[in-house]
């Protein structure tokens, strides 16, 4: 009887022993992954009122753990029944990271006048409007974070896929948990930095080096919102690039010579302009049926 208990705890034990170190190869594997995730979303998580920050922040991190509780059952199913509905899940998800990474860029050359003024008067807004201003970026931010999540979990769940089933699952279970709680933790610290600074100015008495600090940590969130939201948007077409280069064999054949990065930029690019240039054709066919 305690023979077999004991064989049981050893058996765990190896079973966590292989847990740990493929969980280590596949969050090593999933790092690029998430640092575009964290760009991508800290500059989602940002342009509100600062008491709707972090409220803002949590029902995107509630939606965030949501996207991995569909994801990653569902991408353990396909692997085992239907393991290539995973590579056009993944095209397909790459097809909106370039959209919207393309139409980020297009927005920011040709900015609408009415968007930018309701960015630059957020506090001018009337309670209701705000609302549905965070409803539609909660919203955006979600739908993100569903398609670098299917990233994130199809990486993790390559990197274990020669392990047994049990440690497959808790591996991208491991993994998925702690990308939500990784990025999402560290977007919280950087949305709150202008919080931190003006504590510390206000308890320093606006004095000595505690008040420095504070000044410099006020002073340097905006700039660190503007080039996350640049790094974000380099991070969708890089991608988005990167899945369409990884799973098109011609794609990543051509050009061979061409340092990979480059090489998924220009097709992240490409495909977003396209996808971009469909859904305004599209668009406007609606405008002029309804004109009609």
């Amino acid at each position: 009887m305690a023979s077999g208990f004991f064989a049981v705890l050893d058996d765990i034990a190896f079973l966590m022993d292989d847990v740990a170190l493929a969980t280590k190869v596949a969050t090593r594997k999933t790092a690029g992954i998430l640092g575009d995730d964290l760009a991508v979303n800290a500059e989602k998580a940002t342009g509100f009122l600062s008491d709707r920050e972090l409220p803002v922040l949590w029902a995107i991190t509630k939606g965030s753990l949501l996207n991995k509780l569909i994801i990653v059952p569902i991408a353990l199913l396909l692997n085992v029944f239907l393991p290539t509905a995973i590579t056009y899940i993944l095209l397909l998800g790459g097809l909106y990271l370039a959209y919207e990474g393309v139409e980020k860029i297009v927005e920011y050359i040709f900015p609408h006048e009415k968007e930018h003024t309701a960015v630059e008067n957020i506090e001018k807004k009337s309670d209701a409007e705000n609302l549905d201003n965070e409803k539609t970026k909660v919203k955006s931010a979600i739908t993100t974070d569903f398609i670098l999540s299917i990233e994130i979990v199809i990486i993790a769940l390559g990197s274990v896929v020669g392990q047994t089933m049990t440690t497959q699952v808790i591996t991208v279970a491991a993994v998925a948990l702690l990308a939500t709680v990784g990025v999402y933790g560290i977007v919280a610290l950087i949305v709150r930095m202008d919080d931190a600074g003006r504590n510390l100015i206000r308890k320093s008495n606006d004095k000595g080096i505690f008040s420095t600090l504070g000044h410099l940590l006020v002073k340097a969130l905006p700039v660190i919102i503007k080039i996350l939201g640049a790094v974000g948007t380099v991070a969708l077409l890089l991608v988005s690039g990167g899945i369409f280069v990884h799973n098109i064999p011609y794609l990543h054949h051509i050009l061979p010579g061409l340092p990979d990065t480059i090489k998924e930029f220009a097709v992240g690019f490409v495909v977003g302009l396209a996808a971009l240039l469909i859904v305004l054709a599209f668009k406007k066919i609606l405008s002029l049926s309804k004109a009609k």
